[in-house]
């Protein structure tokens, strides 16, 4: 056994406890009470003396690695546990929630909404994931400072900074996988809920032609009067014949079936016993007529999207550079067609509206090309806004001590309602129009880190 002796000896030191104040020496004789002091409450007891044993000092030599290593093992576990827990439950409720909506708005059956699953995992994670992480951090320091596990640690001569340091580690690791998150979701996981969709564009259109008796989209309707297998009764199709600058059509029948042939991307209609109206003329044909209708134009989500927010990140350099090249092709359209005008002497050419045509396609494209340089910036910005929660919400939750999680959470996440999410946005806009750099889309970052750090130097001063 170690005497009081011994233990001045080796340069321990008993810190003082955080809830009384007071100091206990084992040795009866001794000025101080004879045995441990009294703890006003059993979490502050068991705080004090499981911190009390990581955290013994060393005269001159600091601490050691092994009472810093417990202490990091202990805050990263209790942050993994909370959250892992958050993250799977607000996941599997925004999973559900996304589902729904694409099962309402396209009319998916059973099987589709099962395969839609991992496309739409990665949409809701990359949602899920910088909310739980603020959770997490304010729900464990939250409990910990309330506790008075903190004063245990300051009162054993450990900084603050010992406890918050792994959570900005595992905040650093969770944003380079929100960063992969947000990529994977808009690069692959929207392109194949598109492909299921697509893939099941017949089985979709029967089903809502047999609950509703319709199905439209703004390129296409069909209604009919009831479905009978695969057998459409008196069915009534309407679209815009010669693509969208022809004359409105409509064709109506005794009966129709549908094919769809996803490798040749369109929609067979085979018409049978009907009559086609297509403006002052109408036709009517006794035996059966095939029309066939791409599936970008009877599918809600279409074929394929061309929207800079769904370019993969290792595309970015190539799609800037095809934009690029398609402004500078542009750009010498307009200059030659001015030239022309001046060579031929023939000024009418030479005012900008007579390249009116060409000036606006090379404003739409310039816009482009400011959402191509803007879209890598704001992924890394979004990802990295864990990283952002943490530096605020620790030391948020640290100098409140409040031992609610849900009141710590909404606490902390409250000024990043305020603050982060308009200045974000602010930049998004503005640098889409080409009004500020593409890294101003930082700014909210940069102010919420900027901030963390004053209230992180407020919390080990104090």
């Amino acid at each position: 056994m170690v005497t009081t002796g011994e233990r001045s000896a080796r340069g321990w030191e008993i810190p003082q406890t955080p809830c009384t104040g007071r100091t206990w020496s084992p040795n009866p004789s001794g000025p101080t009470s004879p045995g441990p002091p009294r703890m006003p409450n059993d979490h502050c007891n068991a705080a004090h003396f499981r911190l009390k044993s990581a955290c013994r000092r060393r005269q001159g030599r600091g601490y050691t690695p092994a009472a810093m290593r417990i202490i990091s093992r202990y805050v990263l576990w209790e942050l993994l546990q909370v959250f892992l827990v958050a993250l799977t439950a607000l996941t599997l409720f925004m999973l559900v929630v996304g589902l729904v909506r694409e099962a309402q708005q396209q009319g998916l059956g059973l099987i589709q909404i099962l395969m839609l699953v991992p496309y739409v995992l990665p949409e809701a994670m990359r949602f899920a994931v910088p909310g739980t992480m603020l959770f997490a951090v304010a729900s464990v320091f939250g409990r910990m400072s309330a506790s008075n596990e903190v004063i245990a640690l300051k009162a054993a001569g450990v900084s603050p900074m010992a406890i918050v340091w792994p959570a900005a580690m595992l905040a650093l690791v969770v944003s380079f996988v929100s960063v992969w998150l947000n990529d994977v979701a808009v690069s692959w996981g929207r392109d194949g809920v598109r492909r299921v969709v697509v893939n099941s564009v017949e089985q979709i259109i029967y089903g809502r032609l047999r609950q509703q008796r319709s199905y439209s989209t703004p390129q296409i309707s069909i209604n009919v009067k009831a479905v009978d297998g695969r057998r459409l009764i008196r069915p009534t199709l309407s679209f815009q014949s010669g693509g969208s600058g022809g004359p409105p059509a409509t064709v109506s029948a005794a009966e129709a079936e549908l094919r769809a042939n996803p490798t040749n991307g369109n929609l067979v209609v085979i018409f049978r016993d009907g009559t086609l109206h297509m403006g002052d003329y109408t036709a009517s044909f006794p035996d059966s007529i095939v029309r066939e209708v791409p599936l970008d134009a009877v599918s809600r989500k279409g074929t394929a999207s061309t929207s800079p927010s769904e370019i993969a990140m290792a595309q970015f350099t190539t799609a800037r550079v095809e934009q690029t090249k398609k402004i500078d092709r542009i750009e010498q359209l307009v200059a030659g067609k001015t030239a022309m005008g001046m060579l031929t002497g023939r000024a009418e050419t030479t005012v900008p509206q007579f390249t009116g045509n060409e000036r606006e396609l090379l404003k739409n494209e310039r816009n482009r090309l400011h959402r191509i340089v803007m879209e890598p910036w704001r992924r890394w910005a979004n990802g990295f806004s864990c990283l952002c929660f943490v530096l605020v919400g620790a030391p948020m939750a640290i100098r409140m001590r409040n031992a609610d999680f849900l009141t710590s959470f909404f606490l902390c996440f409250l000024p990043i309602l305020i603050v982060y999410y308009p200045v974000f946005m602010l930049g998004v806009d503005q640098a889409k129009r080409g009004s500020v750099p593409p890294m101003a889309v930082w700014m909210g970052n940069v102010l919420i880190t900027l901030w963390g750090w004053w209230l992180l130097r407020r919390v080990v001063r104090q």
